[in-house]
C-alpha cells in the first residue's frame, strides 16, 4: 500500500494538482513560524537572564523605606541585603548660562549591589552603546557617579566632567554598558544615573511627596545550605506578614514573579503578532480546503476505477492519507523554514526595542510549525479525502454522484473542531481565541450577505450594457454564485487586514495628532515645593509661558471603604487591586478645573471639619465608588476621611494635569503638600528650564514632548512589523482567490470550449473574463475598504477618544487594489482556459 500510494503522490505531483495545496500550507506555517521564532527568541532571552533581572534573589520593594525587622530577619535567616533607592530627578551638567540639564532616573545603590548578576562599565562610549564593558567589582566610589551613555550628548559632558544631582556636585567616572536588574525593557525614556547610597542624603532631593521606590535586594550566598529553600521561606514569611498586617504599597518579588511589566508586555506582543499570523493561517485554511475538494472532485473517477480493482474502501482511504500526510510533512517544512528566514525581518525591523542580544532560536518553534501544517491538513483538507471512500463501483458507468451522507458532513465538524483548536493554540486565551473566532466568521458572514446581494442586483444590470463579453461575464458569475461569494469574501477579508494597517494607521495617526492642540502643554514639573510657588510662576511667564496653573499634589494610600478596611480580597478585577494598592495622587482645589465636568452631585461647600471628595467617574466605576461612599485615606501617617459629593467627567486628552480624586482645601489644611503643573513652552526657551533645574535642584521637569516622540517612534516600529506580516495574509486571501477559481476550471473549460463552438470568439471570451474578475475585485475591494474604515472609525471613537474623518484614498485603495489583485489571481488560474481546442472539449462532454 505504501508503494502505490507512493505512486499516487509522484503522478499527482506531475500532474499539478498537489502543488497549490503545498503552496497554501507552507504560506500558513511561515505566517505562524516566523511569529513563533521571534517570540520564542525574546522568551529564551528573559529565561536566560532570569537570575539577573532582579538582581536578587527576592526584593521587597516599597513606597516607603523598607522596615528594619525584616532586613533583619533576612540576616538572622543567613541571608545577604544589600539596598537601592530609585526616583526621577533632574541630571545638571555645565557652568551658569552653558548649563544642560535632563530629566533622568536615579538610583542609589548600597555595597555589594548587585548580589545577582554584574553591572559592566567601560570609559568609552561606543563600547557602551554596545553593551560592552568590564564587569564591576564594586558600586561607585563616594562622590562619583556611573552614567549611561546616552546622557553624554543630551547634558553636552563626558568621563571625568561633573554632574550635579540636587545639591551635591559628582565626577563621572564610568559608562554603564549593561545594568543586570533593568531588566529587557522595551521603553526605557529616563537614562540611569547610579551613586552610592552613602552619597543620597547630601544631594537633598527626596522631599515630602516625592515617588521614590526604595528595594531591598535578598540573596543566598554560595556557602549557605540549601539556599533556594531558605530564599522561598523568607519570601513566604514576608508574604504573610504582609496580608495579615494589611501593609499597603509593598510588593515582594521573586524570579518566579519578577519583572511582571516585562511579562505583560511580551505577552500583548506575542498574542498580537500571533493572531496577525493567525488570521493568514485561517485564510490559508480556506485555500486548503477548497483545493482539497478539487483534488476529490478530479479523482472521484480514479477511486471507482481502483474500486472496481479490488480497493477496499480502507486501501482507498489509507493511500490518500499517506499521500496527504506526506504533502503536510514537505509544506510544513517549507514553511518552518520560510518562517526562520522571515523572523530575521521581524528581529530587524524591532531590533533596536530590544536591548538584550538574544539567543540562538529554540527547536520549539519548528516543531510548533510543522505540528499546525499537519492540523491544518487534518482539519481542512481530510473532510473532502474522507469521502472518496464512499465513491461506489457503478461510477465508472454511470457518471452520477450521490449527495454527501450525514457522517460525511460531520468530518466538517472535525474540521471546525481543529480551526477552534488551532485559535486555542495560537492565541493561548480561551476568550481571545473565541473573539478571534467569532469576529472572522461575523466578517465572513457580512461580506457574504453584500456579495450575495450584489449577484442579486446583477441581474437586472445584465441588459443594461449591449455587449456580448459583457453579458458573458454576469452570466458566468450568476452562474456560480457560491464560487463568486467565496472569491469575494476571501479577497476581501485579506485586503481589509492590509488597509487597516496602512491607510487606515496613517489616518489615525493624522488624527491622533489634530486631537492634541497646538498649544497643548509639553512640559510637567513636579514636587514644588510652597516657598518656590511664586518665583516659578515668575520665570515661566518671563520666558513666555502663558498658561501654568499649579495645584497641590497629596499622595494619599486608600485604606478604606465605608469603614471596611481594604485588603487584597477587596476588590476581584486586576485593574481595580492595582488602583487600590497603589497611593493615590490627590489634590485640593476650592474651584474645579475648566476641563472637568461634572455628571453628578455638586461641588464642594468647603465647611470646616467636613471632607468632601470629587472622584472621576472611571475610578468610580471601577471601583464601585458611588454619591454618599465614606473613603478613608492614609497620607504620611495621617487618616483623612471623606464623602463623596461628586462625580466628574476628565478630558485625558488635553494633557493637562487631572486628578482621579479631589478634596475640598477645609479637610487638607494638616497634611504636608507638594505642587504640580503643566504647560506650553514656546520653542527656543530650553535655557529657562535648565535655569530652574539649576536654581532648584528638587524639582523634576518632564519634556513629554520628547518622551510622545520617543512612544510614536517604538509604535512606528511595531507597526511596519506587522505590515510585513500582512503580507502573509494578503498572500493568503490571493491564494483563497485563486483556489476559488481553480475549482471552477474545468467547469469553465467546458463552457469555453462550447461557447467558441456556438461561435464566440477568443478575445469576447477573454473580454469576459476580464470584466468578471475586475467585478469581482472591485466589490471585495470597496468591501475592505468599508471595513477598514469603519474598524479605524471605532479605534479613534472607543479606544483613542478623538475624532475620525472618512478618509476617501482608502475606498480608492481598495478599489484599484481589489480589482488588481483579482485580475492577478484570475489570470494565474485561468490562463489554460481558453488554449483548450473546441473539438476536445466537446468530445469530453
Amino acid at each position: 500500500m505504501l508503494k502505490l500510494a507512493l505512486n499516487m503522490t509522484a503522478r499527482d505531483w506531475r500532474a499539478g494538482q498537489l502543488r497549490f495545496l503545498l503552496i497554501a500550507l507552507t504560506v500558513a506555517v511561515a505566517a505562524l513560524s516566523a511569529t513563533g521564532f521571534f517570540i520564542d527568541r525574546l522568551r529564551s532571552g528573559l529565561d536566560r537572564d532570569a537570575h539577573q533581572l532582579l538582581g536578587a534573589d527576592v526584593v521587597v520593594s516599597a513606597d516607603l523605606p523598607v522596615r528594619a525587622d525584616w532586613r533583619a530577619q533576612a540576616i538572622q535567616r543567613g541571608l545577604t541585603v544589600t539596598d537601592t533607592v530609585t526616583f526621577p530627578s533632574m541630571a545638571q551638567a555645565g557652568e551658569g548660562d552653558a548649563s544642560t540639564s535632563m530629566l533622568s532616573a536615579l538610583k542609589a545603590v548600597g555595597p555589594g549591589y548587585p548580589l545577582r548578576g554584574k553591572v559592566k562599565i567601560t570609559t568609552d562610549a561606543a563600547q557602551a552603546e554596545q553593551s560592552i564593558g568590564t564587569p564591576a567589582a564594586t558600586v561607585p566610589a563616594p562622590g562619583t557617579v556611573w552614567i549611561e551613555p546616552g546622557l553624554l550628548g543630551s547634558l553636552n559632558t563626558k568621563v571625568g566632567q561633573p554632574l550635579k544631582l540636587g545639591d551635591k556636585t559628582f565626577t563621572v567616572t564610568q559608562l554603564i554598558a549593561t545594568e543586570p536588574d533593568r531588566g529587557a525593557n522595551f521603553l526605557a525614556f529616563a537614562p540611569r544615573v547610579m551613586l552610592a547610597l552613602s552619597d543620597l542624603e547630601a544631594t537633598n532631593l527626596i522631599q515630602p511627596g516625592s515617588r521614590v521606590n526604595y528595594r531591598l535586594l535578598v540573596g543566598t550566598p554560595p556557602a549557605l545550605k540549601n539556599g533556594a529553600a531558605v530564599a522561598k521561606a523568607y519570601q513566604d514569611w514576608l508574604q504573610a506578614e504582609i496580608k495579615n498586617n494589611n501593609i499597603k504599597g509593598v510588593r515582594v518579588e521573586s524570579l518566579e514573579n519578577g519583572r511582571p511589566e516585562m511579562q505583560a508586555t511580551l505577552e500583548r506582543a506575542d498574542r498580537f503578532l500571533s493572531l496577525v499570523g493567525l488570521l493568514s493561517a485561517m485564510l490559508a485554511a480556506v485555500a486548503v480546503a477548497m483545493a482539497a475538494r478539487r483534488f476529490m472532485q478530479r479523482h472521484l473517477d480514479a477511486c471507482a476505477m481502483l474500486r472496481c480493482l479490488g480497493l477496499t474502501q480502507n486501501q482507498v482511504t489509507s493511500m490518500y492519507l499517506i499521500e496527504f500526510l506526506l504533502v503536510g510533512l514537505l509544506g510544513s517544512a517549507m514553511g518552518v523554514a520560510l518562517g526562520f528566514g522571515a523572523h530575521y525581518v521581524l528581529l530587524e525591523v524591532l531590533g533596536s526595542l530590544v536591548s538584550a542580544e538574544l539567543p540562538a532560536p529554540t527547536i520549539y518553534p519548528a516543531l510548533q510549525g510543522m505540528a499546525i501544517g499537519i492540523l491544518l491538513l487534518a482539519a481542512f483538507a481530510l473532510p473532502p479525502i474522507l469521502q472518496l471512500r464512499k465513491v461506489p463501483h457503478n461510477r465508472v458507468i454511470r457518471r452520477e454522484q450521490e449527495p454527501p451522507k450525514v457522517t460525511a458532513l460531520a468530518t466538517y465538524g472535525f474540521g471546525m473542531a481543529g480551526f477552534v483548536a488551532l485559535l486555542l493554540w495560537q492565541a493561548g486565551d480561551v476568550a481571545m481565541a473565541l473573539y478571534t473566532a467569532l469576529g472572522f466568521i461575523g466578517a465572513f458572514a457580512v461580506f457574504a450577505l453584500v456579495a450575495w446581494l450584489g449577484l442579486r442586483s446583477l441581474r437586472s444590470l445584465r441588459g443594461a450594457i449591449d455587449h456580448q463579453s459583457w453579458r458573458f461575464a454576469v452570466t458566468s458569475l450568476q452562474r456560480r454564485p457560491g464560487a463568486t461569494i467565496v472569491q469575494v469574501v476571501s479577497l476581501a477579508l485579506g485586503m481589509m487586514a492590509l488597509l487597516v494597517l496602512t491607510v487606515v494607521r496613517g489616518d489615525l495617526m493624522t488624527a491622533w495628532r489634530n486631537a492634541t492642540p497646538p498649544d497643548a502643554p509639553n512640559r510637567f514639573i513636579i514636587n514644588i515645593q510652597p516657598e518656590q510657588q511664586q518665583d516659578l510662576g515668575k520665570r515661566l511667564q518671563a520666558a513666555g509661558v502663558k498658561y501654568a496653573p499649579q495645584y497641590p499634589m497629596i499622595r494619599g494610600r486608600l485604606t478604606a471603604v465605608n469603614d471596611k478596611p481594604v485588603t487584597a480580597e477587596t476588590y476581584t478585577e486586576d485593574r481595580a487591586k492595582g488602583l487600590a494598592d497603589r497611593e493615590f495622587n490627590l489634590s485640593s482645589m476650592a474651584q474645579m478645573q475648566a476641563e472637568n465636568k461634572l455628571v453628578e452631585g455638586k461641588w464642594f461647600e468647603d465647611k470646616p471639619g467636613f471632607g468632601e471628595a470629587s472622584v472621576e467617574q472611571g475610578i468610580a466605576k471601577t471601583l464601585h465608588w458611588k454619591l454618599g461612599d465614606k473613603l478613608r485615606f492614609d497620607i504620611a501617617g495621617t487618616p483623612v476621611d471623606v464623602t463623596i459629593t461628586s462625580i466628574r467627567k476628565l478630558d485625558w486628552g488635553s494633557m493637562r494635569v487631572n486628578f482621579f480624586v479631589i478634596i475640598n482645601p477645609a479637610a487638607m489644611t494638616e497634611v504636608s503638600q507638594s505642587w504640580i503643573t503643566a504647560f506650553h513652552l514656546p520653542q527656543g526657551q530650553g535655557a529657562a528650564m535648565n535655569a530652574l533645574t539649576r536654581d532648584y535642584p528638587n524639582l523634576t521637569i518632564v519634556d513629554v514632548g520628547g518622551i510622545l516622540r520617543q512612544v510614536q517612534a517604538v509604535l512606528d516600529q511595531v507597526i511596519t512589523a506587522v505590515e510585513f506580516l500582512f503580507i502573509f495574509t494578503l498572500a493568503s486571501g490571493v491564494l483563497v482567490l485563486y483556489a476559488a477559481l481553480m475549482g471552477s476550471q474545468d467547469e469553465r473549460t467546458r463552457e469555453a470550449g462550447l461557447l467558441r463552438a456556438l461561435g464566440a470568439t477568443r478575445r469576447q471570451l477573454s473580454q469576459a473574463q476580464l470584466i468578471e474578475f475586475t467585478l469581482v475585485g472591485a466589490l471585495s475591494g470597496l468591501l475592505a475598504a468599508t471595513g477598514a474604515a469603519a474598524m479605524g472609525w471605532a479605534l479613534a471613537t472607543y479606544q483613542f477618544k478623538f475624532a475620525w474623518e472618512f478618509s476617501p484614498a482608502v475606498w480608492l485603495v481598495g478599489l484599484l487594489a481589489g480589482a488588481l489583485c483579482a485580475i492577478a489571481g484570475g489570470w494565474l488560474g485561468l490562463r489554460n482556459v481558453l488554449r483548450q481546442p473546441p473539438l476536445q472539449t466537446l468530445r469530453e462532454a
